[in-house]
């Protein structure tokens, strides 16, 4: 465990666990969203086949989002695990309890966030 005494890491732990949970709950539920629109031409309008290509799209990059954030949610659960939660990743030093409670998977402290935004 982190030795850092200002967060409150069991609960960080269930938001994470909690978020991640209700992330794999809306995978799951929108599956079918994703599946491969048919082109069959007889049984669907070219509208209703283009409206559902679209939705098809939309479903996927928000499949994709979240997969992104199920990452952020493992990494943070492994730091941790390890007792390195809570510190930057660029600089080592403590990460704000602020930006922690906002953004629970937050990987850097405020300065080295905004020099990599900056070189971008």
């Amino acid at each position: 465990m982190t030795d850092r005494t200002d967060i409150d890491i069991p609960a960080m732990t269930k938001r994470l666990h909690d978020r991640r949970a209700e992330l794999q709950g809306l995978t799951a539920s929108s599956e079918d969203q994703r599946r491969p629109v048919e082109l069959d031409q007889t049984r669907v309008g070219r509208l209703s086949r283009m409206d559902a290509l679209q939705v098809q799209a939309m479903s996927l990059e928000t499949e994709r989002r979240r997969s992104i954030e199920l990452n952020r949610i493992e990494a943070a659960l492994d730091r941790i695990a390890e007792g390195d939660y809570g510190y930057c990743l660029l600089c080592g030093d403590d990460i704000a309890v602020k930006r922690l409670e906002f953004d629970p998977t937050a990987t850097t402290c405020i300065s080295c966030a905004r020099e990599t935004e900056h070189k971008n």
